[in-house]
């Protein structure tokens, strides 16, 4: 059976059980779910710029807290239900992204790294010292009574699950076009890139900039979810930290491996706070032996290391090397060999 067809089938079959699934699981593993998959796009956005674009941040949560937090003020302004107003909260995301772009990508390596955690740090600081946007107390959701509580879990579970349908998909199109070539082979060596045509910065930018949106609207929602938001969760590292780990254990450069990540974590975290009944922190205590285990064993993940042994490739955006063609031989030359 070709590919395309497996995918579209999954395609069929996932978006069938997401809308379903409100109707028949109770709320309490809906909105698990739904924190499973705002977290797995997060994932999926910062594997963008790391493991496709070769830009490790550590200060993704500065977009994750623009986007939450231009939705919070833009409803409260405006005095709409949150619902309406979600797609302001990626393009801030994405202003922000474009405006910082140009000084970071003076950068390189753990500079880029380091430069982008600065920058979330100071961001972070003065948002705790603006009472226009609650300080350190944060802000509650003004326009929570616009809600109806009745079907807020639900639509919360739609809106999480199209979302990660949607990044899912577009990075498959996006990865095998020839803007995603361009793309991996500026992770792979940039001037060899930039020697056979490939524009680099322009690569990149584009990279960051969808990177922080789908970040900022997945935060957005986020803390949709919780009616409330305060500087401290918003600007948290752990989410650059959670995102991180999902992608290195899952398989980093492979749109399967942070959704293997994001199973990792979860259900480390609901055995070690279930069942074990340890304390919340033991569970990043589990995640990060995994971590190690896994960078020593399998340094590309788990994904790639599985799709090597069974020779399974769903959303695989490598490219093989042609094969070299026959080389002709002349008439005359295969005579005399012949004689």
């Amino acid at each position: 059976m070709p590919m395309r067809t497996i995918l579209a089938a999954c395609a069929v079959v996932l978006v069938a059980v997401i809308a379903g699934a409100p109707f028949v699981v109770n709320e309490g593993f809906l909105r698990l779910a739904t924190e499973c998959l705002l977290l797995l796009t997060m994932a999926q956005m910062w594997n963008l710029l790391a493991g496709y674009a070769g830009l490790v941040s550590l200060g993704h949560q500065v977009f994750i807290a623009f986007g939450a937090y231009a939705l919070f003020l833009t409803s409260g302004w405006l005095e709409v239900n949150p619902v309406w107003v979600l797609p302001v909260a990626p393009l801030v995301a994405a202003a922000v992204a474009a405006v910082i772009a140009f000084p970071l990508f003076r950068l390189r390596d753990a500079y880029f790294s380091i430069a982008i955690w600065v920058f979330a740090e100071i961001i972070g600081a003065f948002t705790m010292k603006s009472q226009a946007v609650g300080g350190t107390s944060g802000v509650p959701l003004a326009t929570s009574r616009l809600i109806d509580f009745d079907w807020f879990e639900p639509i919360m579970f739609w809106l999480a699950g199209g979302l990660t349908l949607v990044t899912i998909a577009a990075l498959y199109r996006l990865m095998t076009s020839s803007f995603g070539l361009g793309l991996m082979s500026v992770r792979d060596n940039d001037l060899a890139a930039m020697s056979v045509g490939v524009d680099v910065q322009h690569n990149r930018f584009v990279a960051f900039v969808l990177s922080a949106a789908g970040c900022g609207l997945a935060g957005a929602l986020s803390f949709m979810g919780n009616l409330f938001i305060a500087p401290l969760a918003a600007f948290d590292v752990n989410w650059s930290v959670y995102m991180m780990f999902i992608v290195i254990i899952g398989g980093i450069g492979t749109l399967e491996g942070p959704i293997i990540g994001v199973i990792i974590f979860f259900g480390l975290r609901e055995v070690m706070t279930g069942p074990l009944g340890l304390t919340g922190g033991w569970y990043l205590v589990g995640l990060g032996v995994i971590a190690v285990i896994v960078m020593m064993v399998a340094p590309r993940g788990i994904w790639p290391v599985l799709r090597d042994r069974i020779g399974l490739r769903l959303l695989d955006v490598q490219r093989a090397a042609p094969r070299p063609a026959a080389t002709a031989v002349l008439p005359g030359v295969s005579e005399q060999t012949a004689g």
